[in-house]
């Protein structure tokens, strides 16, 4: 009961945190369009990117993945240490193939936010395709209870089920 509580509150405490840092970067209305942070600009490319590869074209997808990454690397510089940002860091990475820093992004997320609910996803999956189930399991475990879709695709996945997302 006492674990349902804590991670009730640390996931309310992330989406206002994430409800705040999602304001304008620019000093106020009337000063012109928003600039995208390289962030923002990086999540657009992975949702093309997503798209490329439901359609089959695994080039472009890949150099959507690319550029992303390239801007979240960029981000991180800036402002480190942010989960939603190694959470993507580790995305761009295992779709590239690269899973040794995939799985290095991932950790240092989860080391700041233990129960960030798109880490531990992405990691599950992240093990579920370099064999080590037992670990996807345990990601698996941490997300019991959220009540979320990454729960539900995740099991999936351990399940060997083929899930269509990003």
């Amino acid at each position: 009961m006492i674990k349902k509580i804590f991670f009730t509150i640390i996931l309310s405490i992330t989406l206002v945190s994430n409800s705040y840092s999602a304001g304008s970067s620019s000093g106020g209305e009337g000063d012109g369009p928003k600039t995208k942070t390289n962030y923002e600009k990086a999540v657009k490319l992975i949702k093309s990117a997503n798209k490329y590869e439901k359609k089959g074209k695994k080039d472009k997808a890949q150099s959507s993945y690319e550029k992303a990454l390239k801007l979240l690397l960029k981000s991180n510089n800036k402002k480190p240490n942010k989960p939603d940002t190694l959470n993507y860091l580790g995305f761009t990475s295992r779709k590239l193939g690269d899973f040794e820093n995939g799985e290095k992004y991932y950790l240092q997320g989860l080391a700041i936010s233990p129960y960030h609910i798109g880490i531990n996803e992405y990691l599950g999956e992240l093990y579920v395709a370099t064999n080590r189930h037992n670990l996807a399991v345990e990601r698996l475990e941490v997300l019991k209870g959220c009540d979320c879709k990454e729960y539900d695709d995740l099991k999936a996945i351990i399940a060997g089920e083929k899930i269509s997302k990003y």
